[in-house]
């Protein structure tokens, strides 16, 4: 069965949403950032901590993880810098 949705790999980063980790305090510039990227056909990458395991027993009821998929955490100010970038619906 074919999926909805499905991510192209071939896309590129096209723009940041919001501000940098570090511009947030979330990063000294040296470590890994966590990070919002809008890609060039308008789907969105989530850079961020991979907690799957932790939350995977856990999920709220009708969410599901794909074994392709992960849950990634990020800083909740990252998303909050970012929603003057993202497009009202």
């Amino acid at each position: 069965m074919a999926r909805a949705w499905e991510a192209d790999p071939s896309a590129l980063f096209e723009r940041r949403l919001g501000k940098s980790a570090e511009e947030l305090g979330h990063s000294d510039g040296k470590d890994a950032c966590p990070d919002i990227w809008q890609l060039d056909n308008g789907d969105i990458a989530v850079i961020g901590r991979d907690l799957t395991s932790h939350f995977a027993t856990r999920l709220p009821e009708g969410v599901s993880l794909a074994a392709d998929e992960r849950l990634v955490v990020i800083p909740g100010n990252m998303l909050g810098a970012a929603k003057p970038d993202i497009a009202d619906a």
